[in-house]
Order: C-alpha cells, then structure tokens, then sequence
C-alpha cells in the first residue's frame, strides 16, 4: 500500500488533488486545526477529540466564504436555521475527514520530505508572477494569512502527507486507455426506441370536479393559498457619496494640508536582509551550537549566500542564499526585527539571534532610508481626500439634524428631507423581502415591522447601512399576510383537480395498455387502435434534449433486448405517462486518441467517487462520537 501511495502521488491526477484541494484550503486561510481544549467537543475520532475552538475557526472560514459569495443576499439566507445547520454539518463532516486522513498517515509512517515542500511552494500558481516564483509575491501572500515563512512550511507539509492519501486513491486505478475506451463507449452507446405519449390534456375532457371538491381541497391546504404580508414605505436615503459640496477644495486648501500633514506622506525605513535559519524544534543546544559554528564561519570569510544556500532551513530563501526581501518595522518576529535594524552597513551580519522559529544570523543586504512623497505625487489623493472629509462633516450634520426633526415631526419625512436636502422615495407595495436597495438589510426590516413604525405610523430612528450611509423609513401602506378568499382561489384549485385527476387517467390508462403488451399485443397493434401517436428516435443518446428526461433516464437503464423489443412503462415528470419499447442497443465504437477534455472529465468522476469510497471505508473502520452540540456553536 505504501508503494501505492507514493506511486499514486507522483502523477498528474495527484497534482489536481494536491492543487484542488489541499493548498487552495492553505490559501483560503483554512489554517491548522491543532489545539486540544477542555471545551465539549464537536466530534471524536478514535479518542482524538475536535474541538469547539477547531470547529469555530473552520465554520468562521465557510461563513466568510459564503458572504463573500452571495454578498447582501447572505443575511436572508443565514435567517433559515436549516440552511445554517447544514453548513455547520458540513464543516463537521470535513474536520472528521482530516482527521481520519492525519491519524492514518501518522499509522502509515507518511511524511513528505523538505525537498517535496520546497518544490510544492515554487510551483505553486498563487506565488508567480508571469509563471515565475516570486518571493515579493510569496512574502505577501503567506503574511496575509497570519504565516512566517517557516510555519507556512510546516503547515503546508502536514497538509500534502494528508493530500498523500487522496492521491494514492485518484491515481492508481484509472490510468488503462482500455478502461477510458470503455467508459467512453458507454457514455457515445445510442439506443434505437419506439414510445407513445398519454398526454394527461388529451383525458382532460373526460375529468369533471365539483364545488365539493374545491372546497374540500381548498380547508384541506389553505397554507398553500397565503397572500403574503405586503408593505410600501416613504423613506430618505442620505449618503455621504451622493452629496455635492457647496464649495470646492481649492490648490490652496490641498497644499496647506499637505504641509501642514507632511508626516502622513513619509515612507517608512525599510531594510533588504538575508538569513541563516537553524531550526530548534528538535534540539535547541545543538541548534544552537551549528549557528555559533556557522557564525564563526562567516567571521572568517565564508560567503554569506553560499553558506545560506548550503545550511539554512528556510528551504525557500536558501534557494536565493537567504534573501527575505524588504522588510519593515512591525513585520517580523521583534528579536530578528531589532537585530536588523541594528546593523549599520550594508554587508554586516548580526551575531546569533533567537526567534521563535530558531537561530537567526541577519546579514543587511541593503537600505532604503525614510522618503517624503511629493506634493506633485501626491496632490490628486489629497484633494479626494479632503473633499470626502468635507462630504462626510456635511453628512454627519444633516444626519443629525434630519434625526432630530424626523422625531419631533414623527407623521411625516418630508421636513426630515427638506434638512438633509434629499427628496424623500417611495416603494411600491411589495413582500417584505422585495424591498429595493438600501431597504432589503436585517436592520431596515426590522425597524418597518416594529410596532412603532409599522403599526403607529411613526417614523423610524436613524438606520445605518453602510458607512456614512444612512436611511429614515416610515410606513406608507401594510396589508397583512391572508388567507385568500375561496371565490379568489377556486379557479386555480379546480384547474390543479383536474390535472391531478387527468395525470391519474393517463398513468391508468398507460397501465391498462401495458398489460396488453404483456398479454402479447404489438405496441404497433395499440397505437393504431388507440388512434395514439407513435414516435421514434433510431439514434438515442444519453443526452438528447428533444426526449423527456424520463424516458431518456428509463431508456438507458432497460436491459437490452434479444429477438423482441423490451416494452415498459414510464410515468413523466409532468403527469403524463409514457410506454416505451427498446429495440436495439447500439456501442459506439471508439478510436484514435480520446479527447484530453474528455478523458479528465472521466476521470475526475472517478477520482471524486473513489475519495467517497475511501472515506467511507475509513468512517466504518472507526470509532466516531458525533455529539450534536455543535449546532449551538456559530
């Protein structure tokens, strides 16, 4: 097995999984799950537990995910506590699948060498610039994810053992050009059918429904017949962006500021150093000694770069003799920040410095010395700047003021408006979740529907609902949520009965036909006694639109005939009802070379129903303690 895994994690397939979905998590911030807690757990796995503070980390990341995604619609859908529980089980189910992929790892002595991760950090897309690495880019990169160099590279490696598995299962199986060939063949195979339709509109006239019956039907489900609570409101929607400014920002005005703000404007000190790194994690005294060694080599003359590039274990600065680019105050760990700003020329190398990561020694490589930007460079900024100051002076004070008068003056906006110098807009009368912008956030409705704005008609407080963007609603028109009348509704509820009862016509007729074709009649005999259309397809595929779904998903999995069509029937998605006869069954022939698309298609199939497979079997292998506490934690 352990061959496997190593084989398997060489391949193509096994760059996918390692790129898909194991480093697009460590670029997502999905970031090390390792603490143990005496909180209640969200699962145990083999008497590992999960903590809440492991799960809160990972819901927090789907969360933000989602927001991201769905924007202001998030709020709404958040509001279901359905949908929130599924995205909670969700995260469960895929911290238990890592930490059934860590421990069998950890049982199959799987590590991943430094070489490996060196090699995965260079080639990874998200550090290139122009498909080159870039060390600038990977510096930003990792930072932005809360990583020094040397914990993304533990991270990362703990993630690609975990990613050895997954590999192992997509790359072993499905490499066999026979294998694809017949997959292929069996996605092209075309099946030649004769079928006729029951259309339940052709039984229609024979359906009769009663006043009885609508009614009935109508006690019997007046949840479906809801007129939903329906709102039209006044409101005024102050915006600091939208206001126009009674004076301009004069050159003046800008070079005042500028003179008078020039601190602002200062580019900080900045510093290009290189390192030797000797990582203690293991053995602090001997860490210590190999730096003192490599210390007193580089007194002697030793070539700072060669010596990083032989004896670092920042394996991705070793590559570029210890280089770690530009750095700036309050960037790095303070022990190796102050040993770099501590030395004076460029060439000089720091005595032995401690950081939480090891033993440093610094050498400064180069200085940028503190610069003032200039007023040419920077005078359009300062302008836009000081205008959207002056904007957000005008709008706090109207703010204010249009606040005060909205409460004094409460049956009306209008005075309200007439101060903020906005008109005041009206809605038309709509559901409570058809509000237009900026009304349709959690703070605007829940101010509409309480009961001093909703049902005393009082104007509402001051809404925020962005920055310096604020809304005053009050209500214009509310009907309340009903049920329809019965008159309202008995036209809708007889042409639901009838097609009901005529869907019910067409499957028993359908049914009735059937048995005669078991009793030996010809589906031929049938459509010419019946008067039925009878329609062909000589050449069906598994994706042929002109068909009903139904018949094309019950044509594909009948068996194939022998001297007879196979006949069966087929109810369809719309009511009617279907009979089909599969006459002959056609494999595609496949040559040449399979198209790359299509052959990673298939294969992808395959991978993501293996990794199901695998962690099912590694699910049933286990011992799972799924405590339903984790719903409570958001």
């Amino acid at each position: 097995m352990l061959e496997k895994i190593r084989e398997g994690s060489q391949g193509p397939v096994a760059k996918i999984i390692l790129g898909a979905v194991i480093l697009s998590f460590a670029l997502a911030g999905i970031g090390g799950y390792l603490g143990q807690t005496t909180e209640q757990p969200v699962a145990e796995v083999n008497g590992v537990k999960i903590s809440q503070t492991e799960f809160s980390r990972a819901f927090q990341n789907e969360r933000a995910r989602l927001e991201q995604q769905f924007g202001e619609y998030f709020a709404q859908i958040a509001a279901d506590p359905n949908y929130m529980a599924q995205i909670r089980q969700g995260v469960v189910d895929r911290l238990v699948q890592q930490e059934l992929q860590t421990q069998l790892a950890a049982e199959l002595g799987l590590r991943v060498s430094d070489d490996s991760v060196r090699k995965a950090i260079l080639e990874l897309p998200y550090f290139q610039i122009g498909g080159q690495f870039n060390n600038d880019r990977y510096l930003q990169v990792i930072r932005q994810m809360n990583f020094q160099p040397d914990a993304f590279r533990e991270y990362l490696r703990e993630e690609m053992t975990r990613s050895q598995l997954i590999s192992a299962v997509a790359g072993t199986d499905f490499a066999l050009n026979s294998e694809l060939a017949n997959a292929v063949a069996l996605q092209q195979q075309t099946r030649s059918i004769d079928y006729v339709v029951i259309s339940k509109e052709s039984l229609q006239q024979n359906v009769t429904v009663t006043e009885q019956e609508i009614a009935d039907y109508y006690d019997l489900n007046m949840s479906q017949f809801l007129a939903p609570e329906q709102v039209s409101v006044n409101y005024i929607d102050l915006n600091a962006a939208n206001l126009t400014l009674e004076t301009h920002v004069s050159e003046a005005d800008v070079k005042a500021y500028y003179d008078q703000n020039k601190a602002q404007y200062a580019e900080p000190e900045k510093r290009r150093v290189s390192h030797i790194l000797i990582d203690n994690s293991e053995d602090d005294d001997a860490a210590k000694a190999k730096a003192e060694d490599l210390l007193a080599q580089l007194q002697q003359g030793v070539d700072f770069a060669a010596l990083a590039e032989s004896s670092s274990d920042d394996i991705v600065s070793a590559e570029m003799g210890g280089d770690l680019d530009w750095i700036e105050r309050d960037m790095m760990d303070p022990a190796f920040e102050d040993a770099a700003f501590a030395l004076a020329n460029k060439g000089d190398f720091s005595d032995v410095v401690q950081s939480e990561f090891g033993y440093h020694i610094i050498q400064l490589t180069d200085i940028q010395s503190q610069q003032v930007k200039a007023y040419d460079t920077v005078k359009a900024d300062l302008r836009a700047e000081l205008e959207r100051t002056e904007k957000v002076n005008a709008f706090y004070e109207k703010q204010t003021e249009m606040g005060a008068i909205a409460f004094e003056i409460s049956d009306t906006l209008v005075d309200a408006a007439e101060v903020a110098g906005v008109e005041v807009q009206t809605t038309a009368l709509v559901d409570r979740n058809s509000l237009p912008t900026p009304l349709n956030t959690p703070a605007v409705l829940a101010a509409i529907f309480s009961p001093d704005v909703l049902e005393d008609k009082m104007n509402s407080e001051v809404i925020e609902v962005g920055d310096e963007h604020v809304v005053l609603v009050r209500v214009k028109e509310h009907v309340p949520a009903a049920t329809k009348a019965l008159a309202d509704v008995s036209e809708q509820i007889k042409a639901r009965l009838v097609s009901e009862k005529a869907s019910e016509l067409a499957k028993e007729k359908a049914t009735t036909l059937y048995a005669e074709i078991e009793a030996g009649k010809s589906l031929n005999d049938l459509v010419t006694e019946q008067s039925l259309e009878l329609r062909q397809e000589a050449a069906l595929t598994r994706q042929a639109y002109t068909v009903s779904p139904a018949i094309v998903q019950h044509a594909f999995k009948m068996a194939h005939p022998t001297d007879t069509p196979v006949v069966e029937k087929v109810d369809l998605n719309n009511g009617d009802a279907a009979i089909v006869a599969l006459k002959t069954v056609t494999n595609a022939t496949v040559e040449g070379e399979i198209d790359a698309q299509l052959k990673q298609n298939i294969t992808m199939a395959q991978v993501n129903k293996n990794y199901m497979v695998f962690i099912e079997a590694l699910k049933a292998n286990a011992e799972l303690n799924l405590p339903k506490a984790q719903a409570a934690t958001e």
